[in-house]
Parts: structure tokens; sequence; C-alpha cells
């Protein structure tokens, strides 16, 4: 990596369709990083200087291991003072749950880390790469007297910009693949940037790293129609999980099956925890609307308000992985609002 000049953006390169182009075969291949310049000639005309960063390999984020949000949260730590603001290229796969994890590892981020990627390569004619790249390093670039006008970790594709933790991927196929569905943009783009200040995450606090081995000791359970005892019980009882995150109707609701019920109640019994989030898009888990759901209630289980699935699994492993296993204290600190990723109770609108 060059050395930093003042008013610069790091852009970090793991991977991802953005940085493939097609070789004469027509099969995508990563390119060479270094030459990104040749690619994206506008990068010249931007107020700022590029500094570039890159895994030793390209990684299609299918294969994502939290390692690498451990070593992309550790570079930016390094160079956290060194640049205005972080722009990280990434598979869209798995987007929305890196830029989770690093919204939980760098604690009371005060600048922009903007996770952007493309549906097409960016050697393709009618390439997303381009624009995505080039508005994400405006945005990260972008400051108000003298300060950053984004300070938290967003994702940043097709005119928007979202809050990381509470993206996800909602198409395969889409320019608009990402949406935020349960909290607003952060910021939209045309022929200007239009921030909504109002909406951002704002720490207090001094800049630190957090630290996660991400355990991943927890499993998930889609319920449906029909299932029986026999769906449940390789879970509650397996010694593999120590959390299982149940995916529910509605606000919340499971069916009254008692072999269900009985499962999902020794689970809690044993010491496991079970967090209830919805199936649904949007919306949140409020357990005791109905009979169904106030059940949950009784036998121990914690709503997960309107957490993402993304945001539901990322927080349970950094949790997970920052000690021993104790259920009690796992549970207060998953009901804690780290960074944005959940709406509490009292700030809901009704």
């Amino acid at each position: 990596m060059a050395e930093p000049k003042k008013n610069s953006v790091l852009l970090l390169y793991t991977g991802g369709t953005a940085g493939m182009i097609r070789n004469k075969e027509g099969v995508l291949v990563p390119f060479d990083f270094e030459q990104i310049e040749s690619l994206l000639p506008e990068l010249d005309r931007l107020p700022f200087h590029i500094q570039h960063w890159a895994t030793k390999k390209p990684i299609d984020s299918s294969n994502l291991k939290p390692d690498l949000w451990s070593e992309l949260a550790e570079v930016i730590a390094s160079e956290y003072d060194q640049h205005m603001g972080f722009v990280i290229l990434h598979g869209t796969d798995t987007m929305a749950f890196s830029a989770t994890a690093l919204s939980f590892l760098l604690k009371n981020l005060g600048k922009p880390v903007v996770f952007t990627g493309a549906q097409l390569p960016i050697g393709d004619i009618r390439t997303d790469a381009k624009e995505n790249i080039l508005t994400a390093l405006e945005i990260a670039g972008a400051q108000a007297m003298g300060m950053p006008v984004v300070p938290e970790v967003c994702i940043y594709f097709d005119y928007s910009l979202f809050r990381g933790n509470r993206s996800i991927k909602q198409s395969s196929d889409r320019f608009e693949a990402f949406s935020s569905p349960n909290f607003p943009k952060l910021a939209e783009a045309g022929t200007h940037i239009r921030f909504h200040q109002d909406f951002f995450h704002r720490a207090v606090g001094s800049f630190s790293i957090q630290k996660s081995n991400f355990s991943n000791r927890v499993a998930t359970l889609r319920l449906f129609p029909g299932m029986g005892e026999n769906h449940v019980l390789p879970l509650t009882t397996s010694p593999h999980w120590d959390v299982i995150i149940l995916r529910t109707y509605g606000s919340g609701n499971a069916p009254s099956e008692p072999t269900i019920m009985n499962a999902l109640k020794k689970a809690t019994e044993a010491g496991k925890v079970i967090v209830n989030i919805t199936q649904c898009t949007t919306g949140r888990v409020v357990q005791d609307t109905y009979e169904v759901g106030r059940q949950l209630t009784e036998i121990g289980v914690i709503e997960g308000l309107d957490l993402t699935l993304e945001a539901a699994l990322v927080k349970t492993m950094f949790i997970l992985g920052q000690g021993s296993f104790d259920s009690r204290r796992f549970k207060k600190a998953f009901q804690i609002n780290i960074a944005g990723e959940m709406t509490a109770p009292t700030d809901f609108h009704h």
C-alpha cells in the first residue's frame, strides 16, 4: 500500500463481481487491482487522493469467513487517522453480513466505511460497477466544515446509501440489489448527493476496535406449516449450538403444537438462548400481540425486534465470540443497540 497522502480515501478490495473482467474465453477473472486507474480513469478527477489495499487473493463472497471481518477492521483501525474515509469493494452475496460485522467491530466510528460492489463486472459495457465505486468514493470523501459527513458503516448501491447493519440483498439480478426494509435511506444520489443526516448513527466517545472471534455456535430454525417435533429436536438438543434464531410468522408468532413448544422450552431450560425474528421483510417482533406469541415469552424466548436475519446472526456470532457463553450475559448484551442495528420498543411510532 502506498504512503497515505493528505485528503485521501482508502479503497479496500476483497473481491466480487466489481473487480472482475472477462478474458478471451468470456470467463470472469479478477483484474490486477493496481491497474484500476486504467479501468476507471475518472478517479483522477476526484478532489482527493485514492490509496489502495487488497486481500492476498480475491475472495468470492460466497466463500467469506469471519476472519476477513477482523482483517478489514484491523486495516481500517491502523489507517484510521490517515484517511477521510474508506470504501470496501466486496461481493454482493454476503455484503450485508460484512457491513454488519464491521459496524460492531469499529466502535465509536466517526468516519464513513462504505461497502459497494456490482451486479456486472467492471469491464462490461453496461456495468454498474463504475457508478457504484465512484459515488461510494465521493461519499467516503464528503466533508462539511472539515468533518466527515457520514459517520458510520454503510452500503452504497444503485444511487442509494443504506445503513450497513440494516441492509439486505433483495435481488440477484437487478441493479437495485439492496434495500433497508426497516430503516430509511441515509442518502440518495442524483445530480447531487442528498444526505439525510437526521438518520445517521452518531457515536459518542473515542474510536477503537472491538475484538471478537465470531463464534459459529448459532443455528437458525424457520417455521413452516406442518412442521413437527422431528424438525425441531435436532437443533434444540444439539450440543453444538448455544443460540437458536427462530424465524417466526408475522409479529413473532409460532404454532401452539405442544411437542414443538416443549422442545423449545427444554432448550431454554437447558441454558440455550432462543431469539425470535420475523420471517417478514418489514416489521418487527412483538411476542405479546397474540396468544401464540405470548407462549414464546413464557418459555424464555427473547424478541429480536426489527433485526434483519443478517444482523441477528452476525450480532449473535459477535457476542458469542467475546468470551465464554453465559445465557444471562448473552441476553443482556444482545438487547443493547450496538450500532443502530435495531429500533428499541420505545422508539417505534404507532
